[in-house]
């Protein structure tokens, strides 16, 4: 098993993560296994409680965990399936050591954060690398930057960890900034020498340096970096920024061969990657040869990173029926006090992502009205399922108040409801309906023909509120079909109408399973029906 290590320096958001994911990308275009995990220095167990204005979206892997939104991209950028063994955070770590001091696992010592918070850092990397015995090379990265204090620990281990399975067996790549400071008209190498310099103090040598740039790096500034920090001149790589897609990271870093470098450093014979299918797919995205337009409409539409897996996937499916998709973000609050045809305008598709609470209620369910009632192609996730339902009942079936219990407890018909065993739980995080769950999909119906005939499909869920069985029959009867049940449990999974163009809403969320090359069914079709002109002027079913 060999270990490369991703630290980042100078300031956050620089791409460690795109930069891991790239990498991962590349040694797979070498025939090589690859899985990638996250450490994150915050004290919170996981994602799962904290505010997408906090951390952007929560990732949900098959197995339940919910994890940072980094572990979206090596899910897409790779074809890792990764597991909780693949993020580990500052609460787990000392959640995990305090339980082991309370069964007195530690044969009354004195509990110290050397060794035993190291160790138990370690102790996830010996972990992943033993669920995952075919795999040749475990990427792992750091989040925040070196210099922070709660990240400390984490590079402790790292340390200690690579003279255990040898020097030889790891590969350090730090990501760094040089910023151009435009009156001068230079690049500045100082703050990557520094974070070096930081990195270095705590006893971690990088063998490979990515210097984030907005322009290329010339060989004076490759030369000045490599003295300064100890790292050999070929080494020293350009991470430019990409003109019109992150799927361009791996090729960009392959300007400068880091796949060769990571591969020459942890003594692996391996033969140069073939892109053609990576580089079909970016060409793909630069030269579209058709354009749509998608509202989503949503409660965190300010800030990208809240649906950031949406996003990629309409992206991923725009690609495959060679189409821009030109996403228009919608705050679904302001749809409450004006004319939806308005706020909305013309667009060729209204997507409704997941979420939580009942800020923006109305102006979801106004909006699902409003593509129901014009023939607009429809896509509901999660919560956008819920209120496509809730508009249904209240429009169609004259149901007046009917309403999810999540936002309206004393509503006259509750169409969505809470799960039973979800009743007088108290906990927030890891308690909701979680993780890859079996579904059945109904023939003869839009979802069998999206999904090709499959008849048992596999989603990833995150939610607490189900539609209700009791109005099953009644709003089948008013013309909602349920298209998908639970195998096990036959809750509803999705919904759609057959008088529309494409109208669908899931429970589950497929935008945790679109990649590259190959795009959810869901996330296929309604771009492609996005793209057809027929629905225009065509309504759909009216109340």
């Amino acid at each position: 098993m060999k270990y490369i290590f991703v630290t980042g320096g100078v300031v956050s958001s620089l791409g460690k993560g795109l930069a891991a994911a790239s990498i991962g990308t590349l040694l797979e275009h070498r025939g090589l296994r690859v899985t990638i995990q996250k450490f994150d220095p915050y004290l919170n167990v996981d994602p799962g409680t904290m505010s997408p204005y906090q951390h952007g979206e929560v990732y949900v892997l098959n197995d339940g965990a919910e994890t940072d939104l980094d572990l979206g991209h090596y899910e897409r950028f790779t074809n890792c399936v990764l597991t909780r063994f693949n993020n580990l955070t500052s609460g787990q770590v000392f959640e995990n050591v305090i339980k082991k001091e309370r069964r007195g696992e530690y044969l009354g010592k004195t509990v110290q954060f050397i060794p035993h918070v190291t160790d138990e850092i370690k102790a996830r990397i010996h972990d992943l690398s033993d669920q995952n015995p075919e795999v040749d090379v475990i990427i792992t990265e750091i989040g925040g930057t070196v210099g922070d204090i709660e990240g400390h620990l984490f590079l402790e281990a790292l340390r200690q960890f690579s003279l255990e399975v040898g020097r030889a067996n790891t590969c350090f790549i730090h990501v760094t900034l040089l910023p151009l400071i435009r009156a001068a008209g230079e690049i500045k190498t100082k703050p990557t020498q520094q974070s070096v310099a930081k990195l270095r103090e705590i006893g971690i040598q990088p063998d490979i340096v990515i210097c984030r740039t907005e322009h290329d790096l010339d060989d004076d500034n490759r030369r000045k970096i490599a003295m300064f920090c100890n790292v050999e001149h070929r080494n020293i790589v350009a991470f430019r920024d990409v003109k019109h897609s992150i799927y361009e990271c791996p090729l960009d870093l392959r300007r400068d061969k880091i796949d060769r470098l990571v591969v020459d450093n942890l003594g692996i014979d391996s033969p140069t990657p073939d892109l053609s299918d990576w580089e079909n797919f970016v060409e793909r995205l630069i030269n579209p040869q058709h354009k749509v337009t998608i509202a989503v409409v949503g409660k965190y539409i300010e800030l990208q990173d809240a649906y950031k897996s949406i996003y990629e996937s309409l992206t991923i499916a725009g690609a495959a029926h060679h189409a821009e998709v030109t996403i228009v973000r919608i705050d679904s609050e302001t749809i409450e006090t004006a004319d939806p045809s308005v706020i909305i305008g013309d667009v060729d598709g209204i997507l409704i992502p997941g979420g939580f609470g009942d800020r923006g209620i109305e102006g979801k369910i106004l909006a699902a009205q409003y593509a129901r009632t014009t023939g607009i192609p429809y896509l509901g996730i999660c919560l956008g399922m819920q209120v496509a339902t809730v508009e249904f009942a209240r429009n169609v079936c004259n149901l007046e108040g009917a309403h999810t219990t999540e936002c309206n407890k004393k509503t006259p018909h509750p169409v969505i409801s809470l799960q039973e065993e979800q009743k007088g739980i108290k906990d927030m995080g890891a308690t909701m309906r979680l993780g890859s769950c079996d579904s059945l999909v109904h023939p003869g119906t839009l979802a069998a023909n999206l999904y090709g005939g499959e008849q048992l499909i596999k989603e990833r869920h995150r939610h607490r509120y189900e539609f209700n069985p009791a109005y099953l029959d009644q709003l089948s009867e008013a013309g909602l079909i349920i298209s998908s049940v639970s195998a096990e449990e036959g809750l509803v999974e999705i919904i759609e109408l057959a008088d529309h163009p494409f109208y669908i809403g899931a429970q589950f969320h497929p935008e945790f399973q679109s990649k590259p090359n190959r795009p959810h069914p869901l996330f296929s079709g309604f771009i492609e029906a996005s793209l057809k002109s027929t629905w225009r002027g065509s309504p759909g079913p009216q109340a």
